[in-house]
This record gives C-alpha cells, structure tokens and sequence, in this order.
C-alpha cells in the first residue's frame, strides 16, 4: 500500500521537502530520502514501508530497555526498514539500511498488530530494532489503535526527530528510551551522520509531555566513554530532566563499520555507572553485560534491593504499589 507521508510541503509540481526530521530532505522526481524509504513519487512524498514490518517478535519490555516501565510483561516489538542515521556501530544494520527493493517484507495492517498483541497477552507494544521515526504514519496509526484497546505504545529511538511531529505522536505515547550515543556533537557528525541538538531538544520534550523516559548511552572504547564525556552526559541529564530518570550505560561489541573496535571493558561500564551516581543520579544500570548490581533497582532512601534481575527476567520485586516495601518511598515509574 502506498501511503502519502505526513510532514512534508512542496517546493514545486516535482520537488518536495520531507521535514519529518532534522534532515529535511529536498528530493526531486523518484529520490528517496536519508532514510531510504520516503520517496517522491510524481510530486507526493510516500512511505514505501506502511503496513510493511520487517519484523515482530514478543520480548520482554527489559529488553527495550525500560526497567522502571511496568517491569516483567511482554511487549509485541514490530519494525520497518530503514533508519534516518547511518551509525557505524549500528548491530541491525542489515535491516536499518537496506537496499528497500531487494528485501521482503510482512503486510499487516494496524488493527491485526494489535491483534497479535492481544492474541499474544501483550498489553504493550513497541516500536523498536530499527529507528521508528521512518514508519511515522505506519507508527501513529498503530498507536491510535492501541489507545482504542487499552495497549501502551513505547518507542526505542534516536530521538531525531522534528518538534511538531514528535508533538503529534506524544498524544499516544505512554513510554520510550532515546539512544543519547554521545554527548558530544563530533561523535554524532563522524560516526552517525547527524546533528545532537535535535535530539537533546526531543528529550527534553518527551519529558515535559509526561512520557516516561529512560535513556541508554553505549560506551565505544576511545570514542565517547571517557570520564569527561560522561561527567558532561550526566551534568546534561541532571540540569535538564533531574535525578530520577533512568540511565543504562551499555557494553559495546564490534560490529558493522566498527569491527576494528575492541569490546568496552565491563570495568569501563561499572565506572560509568559509578561516576553517575556519585554525581546525584538517583536510578542507573549497566547492558550488554552481566553485573547484579548494574541489574538492580536499588531504593535511593534505604538502599534496599526492590528489583533484582538476571538479564531480562525478573528474580525479585519488592515494590508495592510503586513504593519500597521497606521504607515506603516512591519509586519513579510506571507500575502498574
């Protein structure tokens, strides 16, 4: 199904300009922008991946990850090709920049993926594995539909992403964790093809619209995981979102355009996290590899362990209603 995009004006009867994202790609008769699946088809910009996923799974919403976000339920996580950065670390990169006509696809319309959630005991559905900005409308029409049933809707993304359109899809957005790659504009012009500032302001607006937050930081050795770097990160976060939203600092491992890169150390992660709290972050966790107490959501009044968990799978909860069993303090999230 061909579906006209939203978000984009003409600038004559062939040319038109996406501004979905910070791009804003100018495309003549037939390009495709950045992202690899918006094109100008005969002066109408189009989405070439609507109602077209690449992929759907079930996961843990864990996995996303979002360990303050109605931990232990499953999500429906449902993906299109394409992405509007170009990481060179990117480890889905086969379907995130792929040649969009050599590659098959599903066909499943809005209401079957809520179906599928449904038939699946999912109440969330997220959209996650590539950059869900470009499936916007794919994404919204879900979203709408969900909001219809009682399903939350959570994005994993890159937060590159224009401010009126991220505006829109905060009415039906109950949750997202936003990939901060760097704190440092540099490392995003180099490695990601981009710009850092659209995505601080995304975050910042995600936050004040009342979407739960978290937020991951994958620490490439000599790239971005310095202490300055981290110091600047977690500064950032304090001045502008304060203490409790959650950071998941993540190992990384060679891939894609970077297989040169040696592993980050997990000594390197476990500091990070470390240097974090020591900083005043109430709420901070290590990924990509194993460390109990990274994995654990610890009360920031009594220090008492609430949440233990084991990779993605829930060992312990000592929450009640949102609050320590222990102490009785509020715990920042969405529990129920």
């Amino acid at each position: 199904m061909e579906k006209e995009a939203l978000f984009y004006k003409k600038i004559s009867s062939k040319i038109v300009q996406c501004q979905l994202c910070p791009h804003f790609c100018t495309l003549n008769y037939s390009e495709k922008g950045k992202c690899g699946v918006r094109k100008n088809l005969n002066g109408k910009l189009i989405s070439l991946v609507y109602e077209k996923p690449c992929s759907i799974a079930i996961d843990p919403i864990e996995k996303k990850p979002l360990f303050h976000f109605l931990p232990g339920k499953k999500t429906l996580s449902i993906a299109t090709l394409g992405c509007n950065l170009n990481c060179k670390h990117c480890q889905n990169f086969e379907i995130s920049q792929p040649k969009i006509e050599k590659t098959r696809g599903f066909k499943i319309k809005p209401k079957e993926v809520i179906k599928q959630a449904i038939k699946n005991k999912s109440k969330i559905i997220s959209y996650t594995y590539t950059e869900p900005t470009i499936f916007y409308e794919y994404m919204l029409d879900i979203c709408k539909e969900a909001n219809k049933n009682n399903v939350r809707n959570v994005t994993v993304t890159n937060g590159f992403i224009n401010p009126e359109p991220l505006k829109q899809l905060c009415k039906y957005l109950d949750a997202s964790n936003i990939d901060i790659k760097s704190i440092n504009n540099d490392f995003y012009e180099n490695i990601c093809e981009a710009k850092i500032a659209p995505i601080l302001e995304s975050i910042k607006m995600m936050h004040k619209e009342g979407i739960w937050i978290e937020l991951t930081n994958l620490l490439i050795p000599g790239f971005n995981d310095s202490e300055k770097d981290i110091i600047k990160l977690v500064t950032w976060i304090k001045n502008n979102l304060g203490e409790e939203v959650p950071l998941h600092f993540s190992a990384f491992y060679p891939c894609n355009k970077m297989l040169n890169i040696p592993p980050t150390n997990p000594k390197t992660v476990v500091n990070a996290r470390k240097i974090a709290m020591n900083l005043g972050l109430k709420y901070v966790y290590t990924g990509n590899m194993h460390n109990t107490e990274g994995e654990t959501t610890y009360c920031p009044e009594c220090n008492k362990a609430l949440i233990t968990r084991k990779g993605y799978e829930i060992i312990e909860n000592n929450l009640k209603k949102g609050k320590c069993l222990y102490c009785e303090k509020s715990i920042a999230g969405v529990w129920e």
